[in-house]
Order: structure tokens, then C-alpha cells, then sequence
């Protein structure tokens, strides 16, 4: 069983004092973290592998925090957003919920209150990277079947019983209960059930003829 890369915290404000008060209430609950003046010094850097969240600036000096979680979202970055600012507003804080922040905390703020945000931005990255390998582990279980095994798997989960598979692709009975038994073992499925939500996770319905 593989590890898991230890989770990040990525900070992005103009103030370095900002910076450094994150970070040392960061290591004090023992969360690793990265820091960064702009967003395109982050852009630039190696991030690693592991859960990650972005405790972002709403303003920052030529840029918006908010252009920017569009700008990720546009480059396929998916990483779970904290905006902190001295200036919030309630428009700009429906906007920032609206497409997918985590929170939207006014400075001051309580140390207590970003740890929380923080933590629930870490949990949902992981379910997000738990979800995404499973699809690709999925995904390569699929690629494994023949063109005929995929064609029977679709017909299958869609509810038809062997005899009315094999009557669709002019074909025995017998047969498809042997391409049937590989679809089942190259897909991992113990049951029938487990292969209809395989299907929809891979989103065989747009397969079907």
C-alpha cells in the first residue's frame, strides 16, 4: 500500500508579515506550507503531490485574487480556494463562493477559523484525488476489454439479460456468458451491481447504440 505525499498549504499575499504569520500558525499544528508574494510565482513553482489547498489574497498588487481562481479553474488546476482580505464585501464573497471556494475570511480573522477552512480544503482534496485515481484506475480496467467484451458490458449494465445480448449482436447465448465472466474479472466487479456503478462512473450511457 502506497503513502500518501504529506498535504500543503499554499500562501499567496503581498505582505510578507501575512506570509509569515500563516505559515507559523501552520507549523504549529504541524501542516507543511509554501509561500508567495503574486500568483505567478506560485504558477512557476514544483508543487508536489500530495492534498493541497490555496490560502489566497483577494487583493494583490496587479492582480485579483478572483480573476486568478478563474485562471486555474480555465488551466485544469483544481485546488481547493481560502480567500482572506481586509476588504470583503458581500457580492465578492457570493462571487468567490459561487465558483467553488472553501471560505471567505475578512482580516482579522480568528487563527481557529482558517485551521477549520484549512482542514475542510485538505479533506475535500483528498476525496477529489481518492475519486480521480479511482476513475483512472477504472478507466484502464475499461481499455483492457476487447471491442465485443465492451459492447456486452454496455448492453449488460443497461438491464439485458444474456439471451437478449446475444440476440442484439447476432451471437450465442454461450458466448456472451464467456465475454460476460472476462468483463466481469478484467473489471474487478464481484456483482452486477458493482459493475452497473463501474458504468456509471465511466459514464457508459453515451455507448450505447
Amino acid at each position: 500500500m502506497t503513502t500518501q505525499a504529506p498535504a500543503t498549504v499554499f500562501v499567496i499575499d503581498d505582505d510578507a508579515d501575512v506570509r509569515e504569520a500563516i505559515q507559523g500558525l501552520l507549523k504549529s499544528v504541524g501542516l507543511r506550507s509554501e509561500s508567495f508574494g503574486n500568483p505567478q510565482d506560485f504558477l512557476k513553482s514544483k508543487r508536489p503531490g500530495g492534498p493541497s489547498c490555496l490560502v489566497l489574497d483577494v487583493r494583490l498588487p496587479g492582480a485579483n485574487g478572483l480573476e486568478f481562481q478563474r485562471e486555474l479553474a480555465t488551466e485544469g488546476i483544481c485546488i481547493p480556494i481560502i480567500f482572506i482580505t481586509g476588504h470583503g464585501d458581500i457580492p465578492m464573497t457570493v462571487k468567490a463562493m459561487k465558483s467553488g471556494a472553501i471560505e471567505f475570511l475578512t482580516k482579522p480573522f480568528r487563527d481557529q477559523d482558517l485551521l477549520d477552512a484549512i482542514n475542510q480544503a485538505l479533506d475535500r482534496d483528498r476525496v477529489n484525488r481518492q475519486q480521480q485515481s479511482e476513475l483512472a484506475g477504472l478507466k484502464t480496467r475499461y481499455e483492457s476489454l476487447t471491442p465485443r467484451e465492451r459492447e456486452v458490458m454496455v448492453l449488460v449494465v443497461s438491464g439485458m439479460l444474456n439471451k437478449q445480448v446475444a440476440s442484439h449482436l447476432g451471437t450465442s447465448e454461450i458466448t456472451v456468458k464467456i465475454q460476460r465472466g472476462h468483463v466481469m474479472r478484467k473489471m474487478q466487479a464481484e456483482s452486477l451491481a458493482e459493475l452497473v456503478r463501474m458504468a456509471a462512473k465511466l459514464d457508459l450511457s453515451a455507448e450505447k447504440k
